[in-house]
């Protein structure tokens, strides 16, 4: 039921995001749906991918508003304060809600859920031959999920070394000129 609920929000977020007249309102919008994916990824009890989900949404939020915010500035200072107010702690309090009801669905500290986690903790040093079974479980059981996951991130920072650039590339003529 909770899955369900996200993925009205979802949808209704991207049209939010889409239909805004102001683009610090869609990305705002945009964030929304990326919060509400790590949400799900934790309803679907994947807090790996919740995690990186929540990191790069973070990121990639802040550098957005950041660079939306010079642009879009007239818009937010006409007296729009209240209801970007008012729809900023209701964002609030409905993540909140949904976080609350993610985090409670979560099996105790250290109580292995699935089989596959029996086999780790039991088998897991002896099949790999590693002596941390942390490592062994990152690098030699998931190592694929675990090169997904640092793929995203490594990507996601290239994005905002991109966005956050104060200066492009001279032209040829500029260089010879300036020399």
């Amino acid at each position: 039921m909770e899955l369900y609920i996200l993925l009205i929000f979802m949808i209704f977020g991207a049209i939010v995001a889409i239909e805004a007249r102001d683009l610090l309102s869609s990305v705002i919008a945009v964030g929304a749906v990326g919060f509400a994916l790590c949400l799900a990824f934790l309803v679907l009890k994947a807090p790996d991918l919740a995690i990186t989900q929540l990191v790069v949404e973070i990121l990639c939020l802040i550098i957005l508003i950041r660079a939306t915010i010079n642009r879009d500035l007239p818009l937010a200072i006409e007296g729009r304060w209240f209801f970007n107010t008012v729809s900023t702690i209701v964002f609030v309090a409905v993540f909140l809600f949904f976080a609350y009801t993610a985090l409670k669905e979560l099996p105790a500290f250290g109580d292995p859920i699935m089989s596959v986690v029996k086999r780790y903790i039991e088998q897991g040093t002896t099949e790999t031959g590693a002596v941390n079974l942390v490592s062994a479980v990152i690098l030699d059981f998931r190592a694929y999920d675990t090169l997904g996951e640092a793929t995203v991130l490594f990507a996601s920072v290239i994005g905002i070394m991109a966005i956050l650039r104060r200066k492009g590339r001279k032209k040829i003529e500029e260089k010879e000129d300036a020399s």
